[in-house]
């Protein structure tokens, strides 16, 4: 057996690892925007543009709370990838996506915000998706 070939599970965990824990990082940077953005939208803050005729159009209050929910249970979820919890793996996956649908749906309220937690997303979808069963890291 070569030497290449007995490194190669140790390092596949360990990258496994980094992107498990990429993805909690950009988890919680998304969960954290999303809470701030919930927070500005309940106080109805007057960085939201006006968008007349949309049709996913709530009250500036209910997106609010909308992006203050899904923020929050972000954040515990990132905390629960952090320490390698069974559940968090899958759990951040469909976050993740729900975070993505909730800020394009509200994209024309705050669209450079919107791009960036969208991006931030997709990026832990990817990580998790790639980087194996929860725990691959340990």
């Amino acid at each position: 057996m070569s030497p290449t070939s007995t490194r190669h599970p140790t390092t596949s965990r360990a990258v496994a690892g980094g992107l498990t824990y990429f993805a909690a990082v950009m988890l919680l940077i998304s969960g954290l925007l999303d809470f701030f953005r919930g927070v500005m939208a309940v106080d109805h803050d007057d960085v939201f543009v006006s968008t007349p005729n949309y049709v996913f159009k709530f009250d500036l209050t209910s997106w609010g709370w909308i992006h203050l929910i899904l923020g929050i249970v972000a954040v515990a979820v990132a905390v629960g990838l952090f320490m390698a919890s069974p559940w968090a793996h899958a759990l951040a996956v469909v976050w993740a996506g729900l975070l993505l649908i909730a800020n394009f749906l509200s994209l024309p309220y705050h669209p450079l915000w919107s791009l960036v937690v969208m991006a931030l997303c997709a990026f832990v979808i990817w990580g998790l998706c790639t980087s194996g069963p929860a725990g691959a890291g340990k």
